[in-house]
């Protein structure tokens, strides 16, 4: 998943904004690149996706950013 890091949608600007999740279209081509069957992206990837949003935009409600 740290492949996907410069991947990230936001909405409003990292000071004040959201993450709204990974773009998808990089993640199935980074994974057809890695040899991965789209369809295991398409099934794991979103659940994955859900919690790092969660978690990302915890630590930016907190005023703490991404670091």
């Amino acid at each position: 998943m740290q492949r996907l890091g410069g991947q990230v949608r936001v909405a409003g600007g990292m000071s004040g904004g959201a993450v709204l999740g990974w773009d998808m279209t990089a993640a199935l081509q980074l994974g057809a690149a890695l040899g991965l069957s789209p369809l295991i992206i398409a099934e794991l990837l979103p659940p994955i996706e859900a919690v790092m949003v969660r978690k990302i935009n915890e630590h930016l409600q907190a005023g703490s950013g991404l670091n």
